[in-house]
């Protein structure tokens, strides 16, 4: 099956937002079996997305439309499929009760523009969309292609697809091979290095075949196979997993394209029944803010501290002031202070500390990108140095990272 991915949407082609949504659908579609032909972008012109509409007929089995369902004028995705392939709009009454609930929930009157978001095709079905308010469509026609229409935003699109759409496609687009697909995820080694280190297996592959795809600060590979029977599949990914982390083992982390170095650590967390405090200077809490950013953190993170100057390392932590004279804050002996200091003041198993120099200029005569982090726990503390490159925000950003995978190798221990 051919498929066409189609954004929509003026910001992206001026490059304001980036086009996340096709990287996205492009990896979940062909993890579905159905591969990606064409991609294409097109702004919030009637005439142009015709053209390519008319177009994407000619050549595939499949055109998934993204973005363009909202309630504005510019918001045009809907009712140009509608009438290229010859379908009314009707409401569905969901989605309609759905914008009602949203609209007396906030004691706000529900423009008339704001109905258009709950407009479907009269022979389509409907998406429903529970992060948001645009319903999607799917429509498939006698002798043409389907078309699938999902919402814009990320946050949207996302839940639709997995939710709405995969049961849908697969209903309709039933094969007897399958892909199953398997992503592996690592932290601490790079793209180059990791292909490197498989290079005879990627050289080799057939059935199944593994692809790398570079993330900020780690990697991931999907392994993907082309069966018929998901036991004998699954079997081949199995072996093929083995090889690779008999060379690559020290790196890898965890399973799954939406998991996370910090997902892993709280689990890990939960699982040893243990708990983490931290105290953040470069950071400026990060670390603890992306703690917090996974459900259920409260149960593993007490809290900490964000002391960003020498002044609140000793009001805060109450370090020793001629410590931080002596040898400065951007050194093993504060970094192992403040991890003994937040791990002893919140009471927690482990004390982590981050301290160095962000940059873009030098501190206390290190140069930028020099990053101390040390972990503490009830009985001994210990403190690791880093060198990172690139800009402040990657600087800060690979401490974090540094931070959480220091902790996770600490757990599974």
């Amino acid at each position: 099956m051919k498929a066409e991915i189609i954004a929509v949407g003026t910001e992206i082609l001026l490059g304001q937002i980036n086009n996340t949504n096709t990287t996205f659908l492009a990896e979940e579609l062909a993890g579905l079996g159905m591969e990606v032909y064409y991609q294409s972008v097109v702004g919030d012109n009637p005439k142009r997305l015709e053209e390519v509409l008319s177009l994407a007929d000619q050549r595939s089995d499949l055109i998934v439309l993204c973005g363009g369902l909202g309630p504005t004028e510019d918001d045009l995705t809907k009712q140009v499929t509608a009438k290229h392939v010859k379908e009314e709009l009707v409401f569905d009454e969901k989605g309609y009760q759905n914008l009602l609930t949203f609209f007396e929930k906030r004691e706000r009157t529900m423009t008339e523009n704001n109905r258009l978001q709950a407009l479907v095709f009269k022979d389509g079905e409907s998406l429903q969309n529970s992060t948001g308010l645009a319903v999607g469509i799917f429509h498939q026609s006698e002798n043409g292609p389907s078309y699938l229409l999902l919402p814009g935003p990320p946050n949207e699109l996302k839940p639709m697809f997995f939710n709405e759409a995969i049961p849908l496609l697969k209903h309709h687009f039933q094969q007897d091979e399958q892909l199953i697909s398997r992503v592996l995820r690592f932290y601490g080694i790079g793209e180059s290095e990791l292909v490197t280190k498989l290079a005879d297996l990627i050289k080799q592959q057939t059935n199944p075949t593994l692809a790398s795809y570079a993330k900020p600060s780690e990697v991931t590979l999907r392994l993907t196979v082309n069966t018929l029977d998901e036991v004998e599949g699954k079997q081949k990914l199995d072996y093929l997993e083995k090889e690779i982390l008999t060379r690559v083992g020290d790196f890898f982390y965890g399973y799954g394209e939406n998991n996370s170095l910090a997902n892993v650590v709280v689990d890990l967390l939960k699982e040893n029944q243990q708990t983490v405090s931290a105290a953040e200077s470069l950071t400026a809490g990060g670390f603890q803010a992306l703690l917090g950013s996974i459900p259920d953190a409260s149960s593993v993170y007490p809290g900490g501290f964000v002391t960003y100057s020498e002044e609140t390392k000793v009001q805060f932590l109450g370090i020793d002031a001629t410590l931080l004279k002596k040898y400065g804050t951007v050194s093993k002996e504060c970094a192992e202070a403040m991890a003994l200091q937040a791990q002893q003041l919140a009471g927690s198993d482990f004390g982590l500390s981050f301290t160095g120099v962000a940059g873009p200029d030098s501190l206390e005569g290190k140069k930028a990108g020099t990053v101390w982090i040390a972990i503490a726990t009830k009985h001994h503390v210990e403190s690791y140095l880093y060198h990172f490159t690139r800009d402040r925000n990657y600087v800060r950003n690979s401490a974090v990272m540094a931070g959480l995978d220091l902790l996770r190798r600490k757990l599974i221990k």
